[in-house]
């Protein structure tokens, strides 16, 4: 009596002070109900208004509370602790959520008949609706947790119990089954949580909720929606959309599973061009906006992610402006409503969805327990009862005058009856609700199993919980090891507050009637992900996968190309370079071939580089090969003419013998040019420097010692110099010839035995070819034969050139001076050009040096011989020779 007197002192000041909401009402009530305040009590129930008084409950030992959203919510009804609430009267029983909980009735009818589980012990519940409205949810639970049978009928009388909360009205429950939605279901952990109840929903699938410090009082028997936004990011990734669009509820519903989306698929090509929020108040403008936003948009694949409701009406929408060639990808809410699939007005908008949908399953026995449920036989099951009136439109168990109805007859039956009750071919947040019910069974039975129970120790009643006693947080506790086994073998256990993830996969398919039907293509177990893809029928109406795409992706051969300012899934082509290949379909770069190989022509793959030399079946090749026979010839012809002629005085100045052997070195120096072509090995790149360095310095020393001679004539005509000419004689010509060719020899033998050219593959050169060439792996060697042969010739050009004036009418060191200056010039430009060529050309460019000197030789030395012994005969006499 002090506690209610104390109380009209200090409340209406309370109120006054406290904000005027309905979770300010909620926690006055939490504060009257732990005070045993009435007057607080009643003013929350008046404030709040009273749910509906109609239950379904079962005494045992152990009730477990159930709290479920049977009625329809009216859409204009104002959900918000901001403002003062307005309810309208939920009205219209849902067949689907009343199926939820008979689910409860029969499990927990099955535990009780199940000898090992819960031995001993009646399992009892007690079941309210809270018409899906936050301050009647809360209202509920606070009842069955505090023990009271009346939702809103709290005792005035302070409780004897020895335990908390129970009161006199009726047994508190130590566990809720539900509630339907996240929202609810965060709002009661919160009020919950510091009392350790457990909550164990069949439908809250926020992931905020796997949040084991703030919400460590919930589990749930459905997956978290990560694990859908995951399977959809899968499919996405596995069919190659990587252009898609988004329209989610504008909630924590739609904005957690969009961003676990973007994060699955974050790295592996796919974008979204728009996400578009709906509202369930602002549906109507939000829907025509979201119509015309996927009207326009270029993605042929849209993911959504609301309600069933919300989804009509866009489907509606687009029906109106006749946008039928877009394949949505459908969330859990919304893949298996019943009321769009038979919806004709959005059948062609509709077909062909995609959907993640709860795990389908079967509970033997159930339809048989549904099609059996009388009222008759369960008097005192208000659900039930106004099932019946609904179905059958008669009152059961009334006389005409208490009851609006006419009483059935009494052979009314659900044998016959086929409506969304009775349907039992896939059961998925039906069989949530099963599972949830075994798991709170298995709990207790943990927390209640205890050695030798019906002893009346002392030591063991102090150590085991009574049915009658069991605390809230012991129960908490058992829950987080749980692992279940239904009666028909499936099992499933806890990972914190989530199960295992998974769903079925499924497709809406055309039927006959026009209608849509729903068709199991796939399921996905954790990150595992089974499709059967022959099975779905695309939004095209064929098994042709749909493609959505910003850019085609980049043929092999070509690389992806970011656009400035645009998405990663908006892209140019761009063809690899030279020496470049990508092999594979949407490559964001190509990779560089080895040293050895080089790309084909498409650049797709890498193939061995040609070896690439001066080959004799090659344009260049036949060219200099020509020219080196013809030269050879052209000296075999002049050698024949002076044979043949080589008595006359022409042929006999000078020194035949030498012009023989000049003529034969030049053969050779001709010849020795057709070694350099052809596959370069290890004998042809010795052998044709040596055989290049020794004909020319042969040739040269020829023209050296002729010159030398012609010297020594004049010098020796001179008085007193007659003893000269014996240092020129037949033999010391033919000596010097040798000296000089012999200093060449000697040269390249050190160098070829040293370090000699060696066949190499020069990879320097950018392109598909290798080219095959003879390395100077010595440059010093080849820079002392080059230069033994400068020497020589400039000696000779010099000697020559001062010799050019003497008296005689046909003075050979003429011919000699310009026969040098051309070979001095070809070989002057051949360094440059020999040093700055690529490749094959190196060759190419010593050859020519080779022949252009040859030829200068040839025919500034032999040419006007020839002239005056074969057209001028004339004028090959002495006299004419020697004359001034």
């Amino acid at each position: 009596m002090s506690r209610k007197v104390a109380s009209v002192s200090w409340f209406p000041l309370l109120l006054t002070l406290w904000p005027s909401s309905a979770l300010s009402l909620l926690l006055l009530s939490i504060v009257g109900r732990l005070m045993g305040l009435e007057v607080v009590e009643a003013i929350v129930c008046s404030r709040w208004g009273a749910p509906l008084n109609k239950s379904l409950s079962q005494d045992g030992d152990v009730i477990i509370g159930g709290l479920f959203n049977l009625y329809y919510r009216p859409s204009a009804v104002e959900q918000s602790f901001t403002k003062r609430p307005h309810y309208e009267p939920c009205t219209g029983l849902d067949l689907e959520l009343l199926k939820y909980i008979y689910a409860m009735a029969y499990a927990v009818e099955e535990i009780n008949r199940n000898s090992t589980l819960l031995p001993g012990v009646k399992l009892g519940y007690r079941i309210l609706d809270s018409c899906a409205r936050y301050p009647w949810a809360l209202q509920v639970a606070l009842s069955l947790v505090g023990g009271d049978t009346q939702s809103c009928n709290f005792t005035a009388s302070v409780p004897h119990s020895e335990q908390p909360g129970e009161t006199a009205g009726g047994q508190p429950v130590p566990l809720l089954i539900g509630p339907g939605t996240s929202t609810t279901t965060i709002i009661l952990s919160r009020i919950l949580g510091p009392l350790s109840v457990p909550v164990i929903s069949y439908l809250a699938s926020c992931p905020c909720l796997s949040d084991r410090l703030k919400f460590h009082n919930v589990f749930r028997t459905i997956p978290s929606d990560i694990y859908q936004a995951r399977a959809m990011a899968q499919l996405a990734i596995r069919f190659h959309w990587t252009w898609m669009g988004a329209v989610i509820v504008n909630n924590d519903y739609g904005r957690l599973a969009v961003q676990a989306f973007q994060e699955e698929t974050q790295g592996k090509g796919v974008c979204l061009e728009f996400i578009e929020t709906v509202r369930r108040e602002t549906i109507v403008s939000d829907a025509r906006r979201t119509a015309l936003t996927i009207q326009a948009s270029t993605a042929r694949v849209i993911l959504i992610f609301c309600w069933y409701t919300e989804a009509k009406k866009i489907f509606l929408e687009l029906a109106k402006i006749h946008v039928t060639d877009r394949q949505f990808l459908a969330s859990e809410a919304w893949s298996t409503s019943d009321d769009l699939l038979q919806d004709l007005a959005i059948s062609e908008v509709a077909s062909g969805v995609l959907g993640v949908a709860i795990r389908s399953s079967t509970i033997p026995g159930f339809e048989s327990y549904l099609k059996s449920l009388h009222p008759i036989r369960r008097p005192d099951d208000e659900f039930l009862r106004e099932f019946w009136e609904m179905e059958f439109e008669c009152s059961p168990g009334a006389t005409q005058e208490q009851a609006s109805l006419a009483p059935c007859s009494g052979t009314e039956s659900l044998e016959g009856v086929q409506n969304h009750f009775t349907d039992t071919s896939q059961l998925r947040v039906t069989y949530n609700v099963y599972l949830a019910v075994y798991a709170a069974a298995h709990a207790l039975h943990s927390v209640l199993s205890c050695p030798d129970r019906d002893s009346s120790s002392r030591n063991n009643s102090s150590t085991c919980s009574s049915p009658k006693h069991i605390k809230p947080i012991e129960l908490l506790q058992h829950l987080n090891k749980v692992n279940v086994t239904t009666p028909h073998g499936d099992m499933f256990y806890f990972q914190g507050a989530d199960i295992p993830a998974k769903y079925d996969l499924v497709n809406w398919q055309n039927t006959p009637k026009g209608s849509l039907k729903l068709v199991l293509i796939g399921r996905v177990d954790g990150s595992d992900l089974h499709l059967n893809e022959s099975a779905i029928q695309w939004s095209t109406g064929s098994n042709q996968v749909p493609v959505s795409v910003c850019s085609e992706s980049c043929p092999p051969g070509t690389r992806m190309a970011e656009r400035k300012g645009e998405p990663l899934c908006c892209f140019d082509c761009i063809p690899c370079a030279e020496g470049e290949i990508s092999n594979k379909t949407g490559s964001h770069h190509c990779e560089r071939c080895s040293s050895e190989f080089w790309s084909n022509v498409d650049q797709t793959v890498c193939i061995p580089r040609q070896l690439d030399f001066l080959s004799f079946n090659e344009t260049l090749g036949i060219t200099l090969t020509t020219a080196a026979v013809s030269g050879a010839t052209m000296t075999t012809a002049v050698f024949v003419v002076f044979l043949y002629y080589r008595q006359t005085p022409m042929v006999r100045a000078n020194n035949s013998e030498l012009s023989f052997l000049l003529l034969l070195s030049l053969k050779l120096c001709f010849l020795c040019s057709l070694v350099f072509i052809g596959r370069p090995s290890v004998w042809a790149c010795r052998f044709q420097q040596a055989a290049f360095g020794i004909s020319f310095v042969l040739c040269v020393s020829c023209l050296l010692v002729k010159t030398l001679v012609v010297l020594a004539v004049f010098r020796s005509a001179r008085p007193g110099a007659e003893a000269l000419m014996k240092w020129f004689g037949p033999g010391q010509q033919r000596g010097s010839v040798c000296l000089f060719t012999s200093i060449q020899i000697i040269i390249c033998a050190i160098w070829l035995s040293l370090s000699p050219p060696v066949p190499q593959r020069d990879l320097g050169f950018k392109g598909s070819k290798v080219t095959l060439e003879c390395a100077m792996v010595s440059v010093v060697g080849f820079s002392l034969v080059l230069g033994y042969i400068g020497l020589l010739a400039c000696t000779c050009l010099l000697l020559a050139f001062l010799a050019r004036k003497l008296p005689d009418n046909f003075n050979e060191a003429k011919l000699i001076t310009f026969s040098m200056l051309i070979f001095c010039a070809v070989w002057v430009a051949f360094v440059p050009a020999y040093v700055s060529s690529p490749g094959k050309y190196v060759v190419a460019v010593e050859i020519f040096a080779i022949l252009a000197s040859s030829y200068g030789l040839l025919l500034c030395i032999f040419a006007p011989k020839c002239f005056i012994i074969l057209l001028r005969p004339e004028k090959n006499t002495k006299k004419h020779l020697m004359a001034r």
